[in-house]
């Protein structure tokens, strides 16, 4: 294995690598400030950077079967399915911000910080999967189609974050409760005006999803030209 293939390799695994590092620093930070103030509000933080995690694994399950040529298969359909699903899970920390107090002392800098460093983590890790699962949809049907995925994705997530932050809904709920998630989607669908805010959250939500995700795209291409032109000037 020459240089230039173990640059490429430890380039693929040191994200996921720098993202496991900030994800422990947020579990013992959020461990310790339990045990520090004997308060379990925070516990939730863990939890859902686990579930931010999740599809991750489902999307690099349906990025490494693609690579290998299973691309019509119903293990390719079901890992697509359960990345979607779980999904809005990766950004949804940044909600939890609502938890914060309101009194601008030493504990709500804390606070704050723990908060957005696993939020920041969860959305980053999101971020990845997004990447490889646009990866996938761009080399099956091209860069129009790639980008209206991701289009249709944030929207999907900015109202699955609506479902979980206001209807208290998570993704485990659809897997164990089908019918009920369905009924509440009905009624959402059906009687908008009782719910004001069903249509403009999702929006600007989606609006927030797109964007970081579209600036971290581009620094992602701007890195590979860079390498791409480190190479050229060495050959």
């Amino acid at each position: 294995m020459n240089d230039s293939q173990t640059n490429q390799g430890w380039s693929r695994v040191f994200p996921v690598i720098a993202l496991l590092f900030a994800s422990g620093i947020g579990v013992v930070l959020s461990i310790f400030r339990m045990a520090t103030t004997h308060n379990f509000h925070y516990a939730m933080l863990p939890g859902n950077l686990f579930l931010a995690w999740l599809p991750l694994v489902f999307a690099m399950g349906v990025h490494h079967l693609h690579r290998s040529g299973e691309r019509h298969s119903l293990r390719l359909a079901a890992l697509a399915l359960l990345w979607l699903l779980f999904f809005p899970n990766a950004p949804y920390i940044f909600t939890d911000l609502v938890h914060m107090g309101t009194y601008f002392r030493m504990a709500f800098w804390l606070d704050l910080s723990l908060v957005l460093l696993v939020a920041m983590t969860g959305f980053l890790v999101g971020f990845v999967s997004l990447y490889l699962m646009h990866s996938v949809v761009i080399e099956r049907f091209g860069k129009l189609t790639g980008w209206t995925f991701i289009l249709v994705v944030a929207w999907l997530t900015g109202f699955g974050v609506y479902l979980g932050r206001f209807l208290r809904l998570n993704s485990w709920d659809a897997l164990v409760h089908p019918l009920g998630v369905t009924h509440s989607i009905h009624r959402l669908a059906t009687h908008p005006m009782d719910h004001p805010d069903t249509l403009t959250f999702p929006l600007l939500f989606a609006t927030f999803l797109f964007l970081g995700y579209l600036m971290l795209y581009a620094l992602t291409d701007l890195q590979t030209a860079m390498r791409v032109q480190n190479l050229e000037f060495k050959v």
